[in-house]
């Protein structure tokens, strides 16, 4: 993490607020600068999310920004407890956006072909004529129907990687290389699994 200011005391807070209140940029500017280290402090939380930590601080940075730009401290508020707010906000809409993206991803991701050499992903399993299918998965009971054909058709190894891929239980998709590391096993075999198990949902989704 870079060095960042350190905050502002409980005085030159008030007089820098009162000095933004009217009309100074160079007052705004003070207030986010030296509040940058709250964005890092906050920003650590997620190092585990497998985001780059510069654009997580860029991120945060925005919340902070909105968080100045928005205080009111005739609240009785201070300026730092009301951004790390904004700045929470902000980094969990970017980590939500960027789930939302990696699941529609991986469930368009090519995983194989079927016997007449056409290419297949989980979609196809259930795959629907409906238009908007991947918001009314939950709604047209596919999801259901296939969370009932999971162990009857895989095994548990196939199973556990499966459910844990497409977030099937808690609608958090895990990467592979999560899985791996949570298994203790490759990621090339994690892959061959899921592969593998897709193509045995596919055979038998559509008998059942």
């Amino acid at each position: 993490m870079k060095t960042f200011l350190p905050p502002l005391d409980a005085q030159e807070e008030k007089k820098v607020l009162q000095e933004m209140q009217g009309g100074s940029l160079e007052a705004r500017n003070t207030l986010i600068v030296h509040n940058m280290r709250l964005v890092a402090h906050i920003v650590k939380k997620y190092q585990n999310a497998e985001e780059d930590m510069e654009e997580m601080i860029s991120i945060g940075t925005i919340g902070l920004i909105k968080a100045v730009m928005t205080f009111h401290p005739e609240k009785g508020s201070r300026l730092s407890t009301y951004a790390a707010r904004c700045i929470d906000n902000e980094l969990l809409m970017h980590l939500r956006g960027r789930r939302k993206v990696a699941r529609e991803v991986s469930i368009y991701e090519p995983i194989g072909t079927d016997k007449e050499g056409n290419q297949i992903n989980f979609m196809d399993i259930i795959e629907s004529e409906e238009p908007d299918v991947i918001e009314r998965m939950d709604k047209n009971g596919k999801i259901s129907r296939l969370q009932k054909l999971l162990p009857k058709i895989l095994n548990k190894r196939e199973l556990e990687i499966i459910v844990l891929r497409y977030g099937l239980l808690d609608d958090q998709p895990v990467t592979q290389k999560q899985i791996a590391g949570r298994l203790g096993i490759s990621r090339s075999y994690v892959s061959r699994i899921e592969k593998k198990a897709l193509l045995k949902l596919r055979e038998k989704f559509w008998q059942a």
